[in-house]
């Protein structure tokens, strides 16, 4: 994909936080989930100060769900709560295949 892919992606991974910025904004909510972003905050795919800046300055009243594994350190320190989930069990042992909505 080269530079123009690069690009690409930088823009989308902005388009996405900007229409969560935008949702957390909307008074109609009064909860944003944000799947799967400690994936993008590991990879540094999204600035992880921004996010918690973000997160530190949401209205009052909303509830937001950050979800992914490997939590950074600055996103559980602004955190109210923070779970770790552990395998019990799941349908791909019984040879259920990836399934839009539910895994991707």
């Amino acid at each position: 994909m080269g530079n123009a892919g690069s690009e690409a992606r930088r823009r989308c991974r902005r388009t996405g936080l900007e229409k969560a910025l935008e949702l957390m904004r909307d008074p109609t909510f009064g909860l944003v989930v944000l799947d799967e972003i400690n994936i993008a905050l590991r990879y540094a795919y999204l600035d992880v100060h921004a996010v918690v800046t973000a997160l530190n300055a949401r209205r009052a009243g909303l509830h937001v769900v950050a979800t992914g594994r490997n939590a950074k350190p600055e996103l559980i320190a602004a955190a109210d709560l923070v779970t770790e989930m552990t395998l019990v069990k799941h349908h791909f042992a019984a040879g259920v295949k990836a399934q839009p909505g539910i895994e991707f």
